[in-house]
């Protein structure tokens, strides 16, 4: 667990699925996943061997940010979601989700992702460098 300016990040590999939910739905991201899917949603959580968290530091700690990959520990991680809320944009939560990943990642691991065109700049102000090597089968739905 690493503290920053009243947030806290975290794993939270048990992470409840209406938490995950309401900040996808907050930060935007709802409307690329299926957050009206509870199932699946609980599945994306379940098959993701890591979930950092950001917390506020006040009463309740609320989330206020996630994010969620898949890595085999060695070589590569999948970062799949990285959603801030909005109330906290703006406050370093995003590039504090990246660096928690990082940190219980690991040096020897890459950081992999895809980007909405939103967010491009974000990324590369936080020093990921853009490839465009990438190539993907979409998903049907």
């Amino acid at each position: 667990m690493t503290e920053r300016a009243n947030v806290i990040y975290a794993s939270e590999p048990d992470l409840d699925v209406a938490e995950f939910r309401r900040v996808l739905v907050e930060s935007g991201l709802g409307a690329l996943r299926p957050v009206d899917d509870e199932q699946r949603l609980r599945h994306m959580l379940s098959g993701a061997n890591l979930v950092v968290t950001a917390r506020l530091d006040s009463r309740g700690r609320p989330l206020i940010g996630i994010g969620r990959g898949v890595s085999d520990g060695a070589w590569a991680c999948y970062l799949a979601d990285l959603a801030v809320c909005p109330s906290a944009q703006g406050l370093g939560v995003g590039r504090g989700l990246l660096d928690e990943a990082r940190r219980q990642l690991g040096p020897q691991v890459s950081l992999i992702l895809v980007s909405v065109p939103e967010a491009v700049g974000f990324y590369e102000r936080a020093g990921m460098e853009r490839l465009s090597t990438a190539f993907w089968y979409k998903r049907e739905h």
